[in-house]
C-alpha cells in the first residue's frame, strides 16, 4: 500500500492538480476569514487588523435577528441530531446484528439514499410532501426534515463502529445470564459509544449548516442562521457577514475534528 501511494506521487502533474484542488476548495474560505478581521468597511480593500466586525455581530442593530436565527439553528440541530442518532443506532443494530434476510441490501440502499440524491431534489420532495398533507411550514417542518436527512450521516460512523465490535462480547454476557437489555446497555452500548458520539456530532453540524432544505421548508417568519445570512447577503455583502461566516466555519471545523478524534479513539 505504501509503495502504491509513493507511485501515485510520481505521476506527472499529480502535485499541480492537488495544489489546484486545494486552492479552489480553501482559498475562498481563507479570504473570507482574513477579511473578517479587516478594519475597513470595504470587502476588497484592506484597512488594517481589527475585531470591529466581530464586535458588531454581537452589538449591532441586526443582533436580534441573528440571535434568534442562531437559537433556532442550535435547537433544531440539537433535537434533530438526537433523534437521528437514536434512529441510526437502532437501524445499525438491526442491519448488522440481524444476519441475512430478504430485502437487507434494499434497506441499506434506502438508508443511504439521501446521501446520493441531490439536496435540491430532497428539498422539493419534502416541500411537496408537507403541502400534500396540509402541514403548515415553519419551525416544526424544519425539525422533521432535518431529523430525516441527518439519519444517514449518523448511521455511517455508528455502523462502522458496530462492524468492528465482535459478537463474542454479547454472547459472553448472555452466557453469564444477562438479559438482552442488560447486554445492550452494559456491553454493546459502551462499545458503540465512540461511534454514537461521532455520529451525533456529524448529524449536529450537518443540520446546523444546512441551507437548501431549510430554505424550502422554513415558511415565512422563521429563519435559521444560514438562511438569515443568505437574506443579509441579498442586500449586499458586508464585513459582519464575513465575521459570522468565519464563526460558523470555526464551529464546523471544531465539531468535525472532535468527531474524527472520537472515531479514532474508538478504533484504538
Amino acid at each position: 500500500m505504501a509503495q502504491a501511494s509513493a507511485g501515485i506521487k510520481k505521476y506527472p502533474g499529480f502535485l499541480a492538480v492537488t495544489l489546484v484542488c486545494l486552492l479552489v476548495l480553501y482559498l475562498p474560505l481563507i479570504v473570507v476569514m482574513v477579511y473578517s478581521f479587516n478594519d475597513s468597511a470595504s470587502i476588497t480593500r484592506w484597512g488594517g487588523f481589527s475585531f470591529r466586525w466581530y464586535h458588531e455581530v454581537f452589538h449591532s442593530a441586526e443582533n436580534a435577528k441573528f440571535k434568534e436565527a442562531t437559537w433556532n439553528s442550535i435547537t433544531i440541530a440539537l433535537m434533530a441530531a438526537i433523534a437521528a442518532t437514536v434512529i441510526a443506532t437502532a437501524a445499525a443494530i438491526g442491519m448488522i446484528r440481524s444476519g441475512q434476510w430478504r430485502g437487507k441490501a434494499s434497506s441499506f440502499a434506502l438508508i443511504n439514499l439521501p446521501l446520493m440524491v441531490p439536496e435540491i431534489v430532497t428539498a422539493v420532495a419534502t416541500l411537496i410532501f408537507f403541502s400534500a398533507i396540509g402541514f403548515t411550514t415553519g419551525y416544526l417542518t424544519i425539525l422533521i426534515a432535518h431529523c430525516v436527512f441527518c439519519i444517514p450521516f449518523a448511521y455511517l460512523p455508528i455502523a462502522a463502529r458496530l462492524q468492528g465490535v465482535e459478537t463474542i462480547y454479547e454472547q459472553a454476557a448472555m452466557d453469564l445470564y444477562a438479559t438482552r437489555w442488560q447486554t445492550f446497555t452494559k456491553v454493546l452500548l459502551p462499545l458503540l459509544a465512540p461511534g454514537i458520539i461521532s455520529g451525533f456530532l456529524l448529524a449536529f453540524i450537518i443540520s446546523l449548516d444546512d441551507f437548501i432544505i431549510t430554505n424550502f421548508v422554513k415558511g415565512a417568519g422563521v429563519e435559521t442562521l444560514p438562511t438569515a445570512i443568505f437574506g443579509a447577503v441579498k442586500q449586499g455583502i458586508k464585513p459582519n457577514i464575513m465575521a459570522i461566516s468565519t464563526l460558523m466555519l470555526m464551529v464546523s471545523v471544531c465539531f468535525v475534528t472532535v468527531s474524527y478524534l472520537v472515531g479514532r479513539l474508538g478504533q484504538k
